[in-house]
């Protein structure tokens, strides 16, 4: 709200309550809400890192124009192809690795709690009725359009696109509308209806997290209107400023430079991309950009990460490897100062993550931290700094999510005897014996293996 950075203060010392706007479940979930629900599990690992004890709901909007529009299309309930999907989004988000929320509350349980909610809005003073509809009178508020920065004037403006002469100002919104024909509808004070969109995040986040919290975040198109309405009729409802301490928005999400959508053939549903790539690769692409800054999609972007993911997973390989066989026990000068190094590197990765949650800058001290595994390993490092490099990148992947799944990580991982043929190689490469080296190219790829030759080094791939 104050466009600034600011220190962060939960209002009870270490307990923090964060509500995630959840998808409107009328079709497939998609990689852009992939990039919002992962970004959020980042930032609900490192405040759990960081010791914090974090309340997270998602909720699940199943009662909306959209899917009555789908439904009827289909001819089926409307709350039987939301929960379909509904599912669907939950088999999703369990396969990126995303943490299971504490409670995912649907709208069409708490439809009493919304009348309930809207009646004493209205009994404040702040909404009124008109043929069965309930408008939040805006004017009633001296702050209306705070987080996004628009005066009353402009958000006037911009409603007048859709004019309805039964509001007293075209930019008053719904807080509960009268169910038209083919719609479903539950029995209110002011007839058959349904809620609005805004008010079912006020109704259940105050259900879950109490009147005030500290964390509110989605996607960056929900800014405006979605988080301003629900702003104005939660302070109305609550009597009490702020309702919510931080607002967190995740940037949009493109496909080659160009909005995702249907009409332009450029609709990835999350269950396609996992066909081609990893839940860990699309996980490290997320993490070179900044949760609220804007991500580019493209096969390039994903072959390095998955790139980068192959060289993380060989290294620590070799660092739990030679942690198995190590013999050398004494501290030495050298491994003082790689524990010394590592030291360092860990509080450069806490104060990226500090500074509102700085994935890229954290990434890149994540990479130093496995460049100086690779050194530890070949200086042949204590077990004692081996296990001190081991601990670190086991707790920064749990932040990241990364090699979380065991299955996933040992699919990637190399049989110790093409790890030796790769050697083997290696070493026929420099005593330019290639026919052996060849050899051994086509051993490996008969089995799945395929080696790249960089100048520095050979990577590997399974295909």
């Amino acid at each position: 709200m104050s466009g600034e950075r600011e220190i962060f203060t939960p209002f009870e010392k270490d307990e923090v309550g964060m509500y995630v706007c959840g998808p409107t479940v009328y079709d497939e979930s998609h990689i852009g809400h992939a990039r919002t629900y992962v970004s959020f599990d980042v930032i609900l690992r490192y405040l759990r890192f960081k010791g914090y004890k974090v309340r997270y709901i998602v909720n699940i909007t199943d009662i909306e124009d959209k899917i009555i529009i789908r439904a009827n299309e289909r001819g089926e309930d409307p709350i039987t192809l939301a929960h379909r999907y509904e599912k669907s989004f939950h088999e999703d988000m369990k396969a990126l690795g995303v943490i299971k929320a504490e409670a995912y509350p649907r709208v069409s349980d708490y439809i009493k709690d919304i009348i309930s909610t809207v009646q004493t809005i209205i009994e404040k003073g702040y909404a009124y009725e008109v043929d069965g509809d309930i408008y939040f009178d805006i004017e009633k508020l001296d702050d209306y359009g705070k987080l996004s920065h628009q005066s009353q004037e402009a958000l006037k403006a911009g409603a007048r696109i859709e004019v309805d002469e039964r509001k007293k100002n075209p930019a008053d919104f719904t807080l509960w509308k009268r169910s038209k024909k083919n719609e479903p509808g539950w029995p209110s004070p002011w007839g058959m209806g349904r809620p609005g969109w805004h008010i079912e995040c006020s109704v259940m986040s105050i259900k879950h997290l109490g009147e005030q919290f500290e964390i509110h975040g989605g996607g960056s198109d929900l800014l405006f209107p979605h988080h301003e309405n629900e702003i104005a009729q939660s302070e109305a409802f609550i009597g009490k400023k702020p309702w919510v301490k931080y607002w967190l928005h995740t940037g949009l999400l493109t496909i080659n430079g160009e909005k995702m959508a249907k009409s332009l053939g450029n609709f990835i549903p999350i269950k396609k991309l996992l066909q081609n790539y990893s839940p860990d690769v699309y996980r490290l692409f997320l993490l070179t950009k900044q949760y609220r800054k804007p991500i580019d999609f493209n096969e390039h972007t994903l072959e390095h990460a998955e790139n980068s993911l192959k060289r993380i997973v060989e290294a620590v390989n070799s660092l739990r490897e030679q942690i198995k066989k190590s013999k050398q026990e004494k501290l030495r000068c050298k491994d003082r100062q790689i524990e010394e190094e590592t030291e360092n590197l860990r509080i450069k990765f806490i104060e990226a993550m500090d500074d509102d949650f700085n994935t890229p800058k954290a990434l890149a001290e994540y990479y130093e931290l496995i460049r100086l595994s690779n050194i530890a390993v070949s200086e042949d490092a204590s077990r004692n700094t081996l296990k001190v490099i081991l601990k670190n990148i086991e707790e920064f992947s749990e932040v990241f999510g990364l090699l979380q799944n065991e299955e996933e990580r040992k699919r990637k991982e190399l049989p110790e005897d093409a790890r030796l043929l790769i050697k083997e190689r290696e070493k026929a490469r420099r005593e330019k014996k290639w026919k052996r080296a060849d050899e051994i190219r086509k051993k490996l790829a008969e089995r799945g293996i395929i080696l790249i030759d960089t100048p520095e080094r050979t990577e590997w791939r399974i295909k």
